[in-house]
């Protein structure tokens, strides 16, 4: 790793200065230097500001010179929703969609969740650690350099704790920092449905064993439950997170996806870090979420790869004054991608997000629901850096792209990990 490095020659530097998450308007205040320059120093941002001034320095002189040649520099992406671990694609499901089958007739079926549960308990443990390797390499190309990642796909204490063990090991061989959830409470586990009280035995294990399990072998930070129809109640989230608080695994929820679930006001009740997707968001919960430290967190590649019509309220929340982050909710079943520039893009044409709004959302507010925000997330003197350079000269140019990767080079903790051409 180079121990200094000045960048140099950006048409931009987007600082998304900051240290605090932003709301309402002041998710567009992005702090762009048009002259700026980075001084790198031992993996943290040593300084940064116009480049006449960066340049005097005693220690920029004497450091090696990177030019970005017009590029945008930004703060690297942080994903802060994916199911990075799993062992196939359902793209047989992606076609059924297409014919007209819903979400919830897949899953009646046998398919959906299940259908993931059932491949990655039959899949070696290699396998999975070698397809979750390749796929952050992809998040990388696209310029994340920190994500989220949560089990949920194996549903009994085995292969719960083989996911969650995959993410640790992941996290230690490969630049990428993955911050883990444990998402047991995804869906009721195909050998307890049926049964009289299979639901309640299901919570029981999750609660007294699994929990435990995952918090004392510190597999996890989070502890993820999806409140829905078709898999846990309110009352039944409630338990599974506050068995989680007790075992200080700090809450985060899927919410009002497919209906109004009552999610949202649960998370806020719990002081979750986040509550995720919120198509069905109501005014009163948008109210609530502004009133939190809960982060809202946006999925629109979900929605749009369902090929659905109603996407989350982003304006309503931003105008209300919640904590809005992006995310890609990379899964085999309902958002296969992880280009956080697509989401971007996503999120300005549907969410009518600003490219301002949004940037923000993907870097400093995304690293907030994840507790980094004091470390990275912007580019600031003293944080982490954590870099992303594209090949535009406006950093509005990555989402009017839509679909096509711009990311240059992609810098993690001030060493480069991924270098176009």
């Amino acid at each position: 790793m180079t121990l200094s490095l000045l960048i140099r020659g950006a048409s931009q530097v987007v600082t998304a200065a900051g240290r605090a998450p932003r709301r309402g308007r002041a998710l567009a205040q992005l702090a762009i230097l048009k002259d700026g320059a980075i001084l790198v120093r031992d993996g943290k941002i040593a300084a940064v500001g116009p480049a006449a001034k960066v340049e005097k320095r005693k220690d920029a002189r004497q450091a090696e010179l990177l030019d970005v040649d017009g590029r945008v520099v930004l703060p690297g992406f942080v994903d802060p929703h994916t199911h990075l671990v799993h062992a196939a694609s359902r793209a047989e499901e992606y076609e059924l969609k297409i014919r007209g089958a819903s979400y919830q007739e897949i899953a009646r079926k046998g398919g959906g969740i299940l259908n993931s549960v059932s491949k990655l308990r039959a899949a070696p443990a290699a396998q999975l650690k070698t397809r979750a390797r390749r796929f952050l390499e992809r998040f990388v190309e696209h310029g994340t350099t920190t994500l989220e990642a949560k089990s949920g796909y194996g549903l009994d204490l085995t292969s719960e704790l083989r996911i969650l063990s995959l993410h640790k090991e992941l996290d230690s061989e490969q630049p990428l920092e993955i911050v883990s959830t444990f998402l047991g409470a995804h869906v009721v586990p195909a050998e307890f449905r049926g049964r009289a009280r299979g639901s309640e035995e299901y919570l029981d294990l999750l609660c007294r064993h699994l929990i435990p399990e995952v918090a004392g072998n510190g597999l996890a930070e989070y502890c993820d439950v999806f409140c829905e129809r078709g898999a846990f109640s309110p009352r039944d989230s409630r338990r599974v997170l506050e068995a989680g608080k007790a075992h200080r695994l700090t809450p985060r929820v899927h919410a009002e996806q497919l209906s109004r679930s009552g999610g949202a006001r649960l998370a806020v009740e719990l002081g979750a870090a986040s509550c995720d997707h919120l198509e069905y968001l109501g005014d009163r919960d948008a109210t609530a979420l502004a009133g939190s430290a809960t982060v809202a967190t946006l999925l629109p590649g979900c929605d749009f790869h369902l090929g659905l019509r109603r996407y989350a309220p982003a304006r309503k929340l931003i105008e209300a004054g919640a904590v809005v982050a992006l995310a890609t909710d990379f899964n085999p079943g309902t958002s296969p991608t992880l280009s956080m520039p697509m989401v971007l893009a996503l999120a300005c044409s549907e969410l009518r997000m600003t490219p301002a709004e949004a940037l923000t959302a993907a870097t400093l507010n995304a690293a907030y629901s994840l507790g980094r925000h004091r470390r990275i997330g912007s580019i600031a003197a003293g944080k982490q850096a954590d870099l992303a350079v594209f090949e535009v000269a406006d950093y509005r140019e990555i989402p009017y792209y839509f679909g096509v990767n711009t990311c240059w080079m992609t810098m993690k903790r001030g060493e480069v990990i991924h270098l176009k051409d």
